[in-house]
């Protein structure tokens, strides 16, 4: 652990990195977590590492994500030198609800929002970025899931939640795991894991529809139906599964995961079963870089941002504002430190074990 940053390693990557620090050359796979506005602590980050550091690669590097993960991949795979990505941090800052917002109203800003950051010649700068590979994590859903009724969701969440108690297989029953992947690569990883996948290319007609499914939140957001090229049905949340991506990645390198917090949580229903920890193995490859327990303590409210913040500060929309932006101002030394810790090697004492259990 570092001053700001808390470094884990999966065996071999640790084992790696200890061994020859931090190459930007041995990075195969990027992952991006769900979390909302918990994103908002990784700007530093994510500018540290596409803006400065992984600048280019003669191979594809994977960017996979769920929710707001794939958000802030569909800005980075634009090019850092777009401006896509501080039109993603300007637009989500600016986010406006009523007192009671219901599901249509979150769905139509949400929507303003990617608009803002992503427009058709966005779209064709991912599908043709040189070396990144745009990967986004969606389900499709089974049942009642499939209905907007709310008393109809209510009820299916929470037998979700009893059945996800039991075994995180049983999710099965309610989603259909879905990866939209861009054509041009298709990823190694997500083969076996107890999951059923269904592989969907992204294309012009459905990369904003396949990033507002991912980021779909049942009873907060409308679903999305029938994104071109995927199966017919209800496409919602990927966090539901794939909530922090604990997945099978087959990489041959590095699987870098800026995280805003130091802990993996498999799947959107185990975030209250401290029990439910990610596989070893799936582990192996992951360098896990998030801001260190003593860092987030020093932050306003001591705390990162998250959804609450909408409830916290509903009627004060301006003061939400000043809040994330100083949060975000704080959080650019985090991308500081971790140029720091990769360019003098210094990251090769700083890393510690990532442990599955």
């Amino acid at each position: 652990m570092t001053g700001r940053l808390t470094i884990l390693a999966g065996k071999k990557a640790l084992s790696l990195v200890q061994d020859s620090g931090l190459d930007p050359g041995s990075v195969d796979v990027i992952a991006g977590a769900a979390g909302g506005p918990k994103w908002l602590v990784l700007g530093g980050l994510d500018r540290a590492v596409f803006s400065s550091w992984l600048t280019g690669s003669s191979r594809p590097v994977f960017l996979v994500g769920s929710s707001i993960g794939s958000w802030r991949f569909a800005a980075i795979a634009q090019g850092m030198d777009s401006g896509s990505y501080e039109s993603f941090e300007s637009s989500y800052l600016d986010q406006r609800y009523s007192a009671s917002p219901d599901a249509a109203e979150v769905t139509r800003v949400s929507r303003a929002v990617m608009d803002a950051f992503l427009d058709e010649s966005g779209v064709q700068a991912v599908l043709a970025h040189p070396f990144f590979r745009l990967n986004i994590l969606s389900v499709r859903c089974r049942g009642p899931f499939a209905r907007e009724e709310r008393y109809r969701l209510g009820a299916a969440m929470l037998l979700a939640m009893a059945a996800n108690t039991i075994s995180r297989r049983c999710l099965r029953l309610f989603f259909v795991r879905t990866l939209f992947s861009d054509p041009r690569d298709p990823p190694a990883f997500f083969r076996q894991d107890g999951f059923p996948l269904h592989e969907v290319p992204l294309s012009r007609a459905n990369l904003k529809n396949a990033l507002m499914a991912s980021g779909s939140i049942p009873l907060v957001m409308e679903g999305v139906k029938s994104p071109d090229g995927a199966h017919p049905g209800v496409y919602r949340d990927g966090g539901l599964i794939d909530y922090h991506l604990d997945l099978p990645f087959r990489s041959e390198g590095i699987v870098l995961f800026p995280h805003y917090c130091n802990r993996i949580v498999p799947g959107w229903f185990d975030k209250l079963l401290p029990w439910r920890r990610p596989q070893g193995e799936n582990l192996d490859r992951v360098v896990l870089i998030s801001p260190s327990p003593d860092f987030v303590r020093g932050l306003p409210l001591g705390r990162i941002p998250d959804r609450d913040d909408f409830i916290r500060f509903r009627g004060r929309d301006s003061e939400r504002r000043a809040y994330w932006e100083h949060i975000i101002r704080v959080c650019r030394a985090l991308g500081d430190e971790f140029l720091d810790l990769v360019q003098s090697g210094k990251i090769r004492d700083a890393i510690q074990p990532l442990e599955a259990g």
